[in-house]
């Protein structure tokens, strides 16, 4: 893939290591999928198994063996060398739940930050084959193929997504329920997939909270690169210190849209 000038040089040779490495690391992850692996639950009451660990543990090496001056943030094993100028941010399964129930829109997240900016982002889901890459500059791929957003405009023609209902709570949880009574349809599921969906055109809105910088870095190119927007509640650029609530939207008229209905006083 050839990348403008709008990047760092050395974007190539990174870029094709990183989906070199996520295509390694489905084979770890599909080896424990629908075996029941062991589940631990971690200090935040999430759930964890040794296909999480096993996955990170083998994309955390490679990277450091490859490029020892990077930094890495990841769900398991935290940060290392965070104020570098290129750092990796890793989701080894965004979905656990997911996995560990046997539905297959699990997916593993791969982003490389340059100076705390995400520069590319790759959404990979192993148990389908399909594979996400956004790319600063460049466009939003899906195995080869381009992606666009759809042309929605209006909040009573859109679908809007979320993981589950359970990730919402008080004034968060008044106003997804606003934004659900504005929208034509609203489902439930899929993590890091219904960012995938948006990207590719099929749903309109994904609202979230409670999220990790591991969870949306690498979303953000992927959808951003397909015309569409994603940002904080507030409307912000998100980066690894934002707040954890998440809005995108297929296009700015349902991103702007949406942004008021959730900071409505209920």
């Amino acid at each position: 893939m050839s990348i403008p000038n709008t990047v760092p040089a050395w974007t190539d040779e990174v870029l094709d290591f990183a989906q070199d490495l996520v295509g390694q690391a489905r084979s770890i992850a599909l080896r424990w999928f629908r075996h029941r692996p062991p589940i631990e639950t971690k200090a935040d009451a999430s759930p964890v198994t040794v296909a999480d660990r096993g996955v990170e543990e083998f994309l955390r090496a490679e990277i450091t063996r490859r490029y020892p001056d990077h930094g890495l943030l990841g769900e398991e094993f935290g940060i290392q060398a965070g104020e570098a100028p290129v750092v990796w941010s890793i989701d080894p399964i965004d979905g656990t739940r997911s996995f560990i129930t046997g539905n297959p829109l699990w997916g593993c997240l791969l982003a490389v930050l340059h100076e705390q900016r995400p520069l590319f982002g790759i959404i990979d889901i192993p148990s389908t084959g399909e594979r996400w890459v956004g790319v600063r500059g460049r466009g939003s791929w899906l195995n080869g193929e381009r992606c666009r957003t759809r042309t929605v405009t209006h909040l009573k023609d859109a679908i809007l997504q979320a993981t589950t209902p359970d990730i919402f709570a008080g004034a968060d949880a008044r106003a997804f329920e606003r934004l659900s009574a504005a929208v034509h349809l609203r489902r439930f599921g899929g993590d890091c997939y219904a960012y995938a969906l948006l990207a590719s055109g099929m749903i309109d809105l994904v609202a979230e909270a409670g999220l990790m910088p591991y969870d949306y870095l690498a979303l953000a190119p992927v959808i951003e690169e397909a015309g569409g927007v994603i940002t904080d509640w507030q409307g912000q650029a998100l980066s690894p210190k934002s707040d954890g609530r998440v809005l995108a939207a297929a296009n700015a008229d349902l991103h702007r849209q949406a942004l008021e209905i959730l900071a409505a006083q209920a």
